[in-house]
Formats: structure tokens, sequence, C-alpha cells
């Protein structure tokens, strides 16, 4: 039967558009809410209304749109923690509409998240590992998924382009105020300094790393997160990375085995707001720990993960790819791979000297049915990736119950 989809706030790019323009295709109809200016930017497929008011008033705007077009049954958005879906999702479910929330893969380059209801915190992923161990046999065994070409200057001047458009925001969209602590503008000038070095650092950080490997030193990884991601700031109990870097620093100085270090690896897509080089030298003298950490801004994670000793998360999706390199893992919050049996299950201070690798059939079976049942093969940014998603988008959006639904 043809339904109609309600697109809310999406990525920045024409992914949205023309995962619209294919359900409508399909005999289904489709709306959008812009609003932004870059939202407005990338909407090309027409239906589209702007909100520009207030945050506070979403609510009832919501509730007036529903009453509208009653005819609604989907809504579609990127992300669960924005204010303007956060406002929107208690509202859908009382009216029974179906909430498709899209994200980055957890399991990452070549899959995205698609989820019914939300994703990471508010996944409806079980969080027992006998039900994994029960439906884990009966799913099929998925690889890496179909590669596609990916580029970080596409992403970025997809991103610039956005922010352009949204620098009408305050004449066009007075209300609208951004879920980011920073603005754009201060974000790229960020980008530009940590770049005007990356090349030198990059090779740097290569021969500190391959001295590391050489002389067989025990060490862990602390892989740092955007400090301005929900998973920080909504889905974890801290209240950002500088404070993470605290705590894990003074539990390896006290409980870590003497000899070990700590390296700890920047995000790639991190702006450059904190200097994480200068709190991390602080945080040794106060710990005491001098010349016992490395801290790099690139290099090669699968040969670290292939030699670490250990993987200390928040929850970041590096935490999946340190199970997929049978590495004993902790994490700091609870994402959605934090099960007995995956992840270490004791204090921090204990995980240094008592840690033990993840239980690699329970590990199959976990990112089996994760895949089957949330993941998409495809990206958001470059145009084979986007062609993939949507195309392996469209049956999880249309059918009466999502993979995970039936499963459950």
């Amino acid at each position: 039967m043809p339904r109609s989809f309600l697109f809310l706030q999406g990525v920045s790019s024409p992914f949205f558009t023309r995962l619209g323009a294919r359900l409508r295709q399909d005999g289904h109809r489709v709306a959008k809410v812009n609003f932004t200016g870059g939202d407005a930017f990338y909407w090309r497929g027409g239906g589209a209304t702007s909100y520009r008011r207030p945050a506070d008033s979403l609510p009832d705007f919501y509730e007036a749109l529903f009453d509208r077009i009653d005819h609604c049954t989907d809504v579609v958005m990127f992300g669960d923690c924005r204010p303007v879906h956060a406002a929107v999702i208690t509202g859908a479910r009382r009216r029974g509409k179906r909430i498709h929330v899209f994200e980055e893969g957890y399991f990452r380059p070549y899959w995205v998240t698609l989820e019914r209801g939300g994703v990471n915190a508010a996944s409806s992923l079980p969080k027992d590992p006998v039900w994994f161990r029960s439906v884990g046999p009966s799913i099929p065994h998925y690889r890496n998924g179909q590669a596609f070409d990916s580029s970080f200057f596409v992403r970025a001047w997809h991103d610039f382009q956005y922010h352009i458009w949204s620098a009408w925001n305050p004449v066009l969209y007075p209300g609208y105020r951004t879920h980011a602590p920073y603005s754009a503008a201060k974000e790229y000038l960020g980008f530009i300094r940590r770049g005007a070095t990356f090349w030198w650092r990059t090779r740097d950080d290569e021969r500190r790393i391959n001295d590391l490997l050489a002389s067989g030193d025990t060490f862990y990884i602390l892989p740092l997160q955007l400090d301005s991601d929900a998973q920080i700031r909504l889905h974890s109990p801290f209240e950002g990375m500088e404070e993470v870097l605290s705590i894990v620093m003074k539990s390896f100085a006290l409980h870590a085995p003497s000899g070990a270090k700590l390296v700890v690896k920047n995000h790639p897509l991190d702006p450059g707001m904190l200097a994480y080089g200068r709190i991390i030298k602080q945080l040794e003298k106060r710990y005491d720990i001098v010349g016992r950490t490395l801290y790099v801004e690139s290099g090669h994670l699968p040969t670290l993960l292939d030699h670490t000793r250990g993987v200390v998360t928040v929850n970041s999706t590096v935490g999946g790819s340190a199970l997929v390199h049978k590495r004993p893992t902790v994490t700091l919050a609870d994402p959605i791979y934090n099960l007995p049996g995956l992840t270490f299950q004791g204090e921090l201070d204990e995980f240094w000297s008592n840690s033990v690798p993840p239980d690699m059939r329970l590990f199959q079976y976990f990112r089996n049915t994760v895949i089957h049942t949330t993941q998409v093969n495809g990206g958001f940014y470059s145009s084979s990736g986007i062609e993939m998603a949507v195309a392996n988008s469209v049956a999880s959006l249309c059918a009466e119950k999502s993979p995970l639904e039936t499963l459950l």
C-alpha cells in the first residue's frame, strides 16, 4: 500500500532528496520540513514546509502538522538527538507513526544505520547475549559490504555548501539554533589550523608508532571521540573528552602494568577546538606518567588494534572494530556492543590487568544480526554511496515490520 513519508533534517548531502525521489517513483507521498537554509538547498523534492519559529514551539508545530497531513504514516530523520527531532518523537509515537532514523554506520565504512524508533542508546537491539546466540545461527554471514567511492573532500564540500546556505538562517530561519556546540566558521578555522600541520604530524605519527611496535612494549588504546558528539554529550556520563582523558589516564597511572603505555588517537574528523596534545602533557605530569603516553593525530588503526593489549572507549564505533580484531575492550558508557562475553564488564581500574578477549562466536552472531537488522550497504556523501544507500533502504522503509521487529 502507498505510504506517506515526512522527512525532517538529514545529512549535509543530496541523500534525502534522492531517497524521497525514489519513494515518489514507487508511488508513495513525500513531504519535508526545512529548518535551515542548508536544508532548503539540499531538498529538491518539493512539498516542503519551512519552520522558522523558536524551538520551544516545535511540539505544537508538529501536532498541527500531523493534523493537517493526517495521512502521514512515516517520519524520517537523521539522528534522533537533535532538538528538531527530539520534539517530534513522542507525538509521532502517540499517533502511531513509524519513526525511521538514519545514522552513521555501526560497522563502517560501507554501512549506514537505519533503525525504527531510535539509534545508539535508543536502539531496540537487545542487550542480552542469549538472544544473539539464539537468533545468530539463522542469520546470513555478512562481510564488509559492497565497496564504493568515498572521499573526505566530497564530504567536506557538501558540508561547506550546507553551511554557506545556512548563513542566511538569521534572516530566513530566525528561530533555528544549531545542535552543535561550535559555529561552522569556528570549526572550519580549526580544520585549517589542524590541516596546516597534518602532513608533518602524519609522518611523525608513523615514525613513533613504528618505534612503539618495534619495541614490543605493552600498550592500550584510547580512541578519542568528537567532543561535540551526542554520544558523549547525551549518551555518556561525561561532559566532554577532556574529562574522559583525565579519568582514563588516572586509572592507567594507578592500575596499568608498570611498563605499559597508553596510545591516545584523535578522531579523524576532529576540528581541533581542544588542544589535546597540551591537555595530555598536563595530565601526564599530574598523574606522574610522563613518557608513558603516545598522542597521535593519525595512524593505521587496524595495525594498532592488531598489536594492542586492549581498548578503552566511551561508546565509539572503534569499540566494534576492536572486537573484530579480537581485542579486549571496555566501554565507559553503554553502546550496543556492550554485552557480557563481548566487552569487559568490570570497573575500568580492573581492566588493565584482568581483561579477556571477546567470545568471537558470540561476536559473529552479534555482528551478523546487527548488520541484518539495522545496517544498509551504502553511504551518505558520494554519488555511488548515495545510490546504493537509496536502493538498499527502500525495502526496510516500506515494510510493515523492520527486520529487527520481525526477529523480536
